[in-house]
């Protein structure tokens, strides 16, 4: 039986994960933490096989709980569960010792396939994420955003949808679209409310 802890700030998606793993006869779920502090005291005492771990999360992040727990019980596996594939979140995850990486709009086959893997051994990558483990460019992610590709971006966290950006920038809707899509796959972001989050972190302040 492989045990597995969950790790994410959101009860919604923790109740999720569990459904669907104890739905299976040979994965059982010994615990759930909504933060990372939380996560690092449970495996400690747990020990469990596999830790399914969110990186954006209250007082202390994913990353720092997985170096914690793997100094604490190195023969747990870390698969991080996230809606981040940016180069750099990629790289600190897995130099803290996780071995997996999936992306939270994934197949939820490839969740359970993914505990499976790591309690085995091996390291289940998501293929979107795996150009990240490449060498970063020598230039950061944000200047690859062309001028529009930051507009965009920039009313895009700001809560507005593609007709009213296209309204802002006297672009069409289709445009502003296509836009969107470019600015995800620069930013290594699968939706929205994960680009919104990447521009508030890294974004330069507008100059009043």
């Amino acid at each position: 039986m492989t045990r597995v802890l969950l790790v994410d700030d959101h009860r919604l998606v923790r109740a999720g994960l569990a459904a669907l793993l104890s739905g299976t006869q040979d994965i059982e779920v010994v615990g759930e933490a909504s933060d990372g502090q939380q996560a690092v005291e449970l495996a400690t005492r747990l020990k469990p096989d596999v830790v399914l771990m969110d990186l954006s999360m209250p007082v202390m992040d994913g990353v720092a709980a997985t170096r914690h727990i793997m100094a604490a019980s190195p023969a747990t596996h870390v698969v991080v569960l996230t809606s981040f594939a940016d180069h750099h979140r990629v790289t600190d995850a897995v130099a803290a010792g996780a071995v997996g990486y999936l992306l939270k709009d994934c197949d939820p086959r490839d969740v359970v396939t993914a505990v499976r893997s790591a309690a085995g051994g091996n390291a289940p990558i998501d293929p979107r994420v795996a150009r990240a483990l490449l060498p970063a460019p020598s230039h950061r992610r944000d200047d690859a955003l062309s001028a529009r590709e930051e507009q965009v971006l920039r009313l895009l966290a700001q809560g507005m949808a593609n007709k009213q950006i296209g309204r802002a920038l006297g672009i069409s809707e289709r445009t502003v679209k296509v836009h969107v899509g470019n600015v995800f796959r620069r930013l290594g972001v699968a939706d929205r409310t994960s680009a919104a989050l990447w521009a508030r972190d890294h974004l330069p302040a507008e100059r009043g």
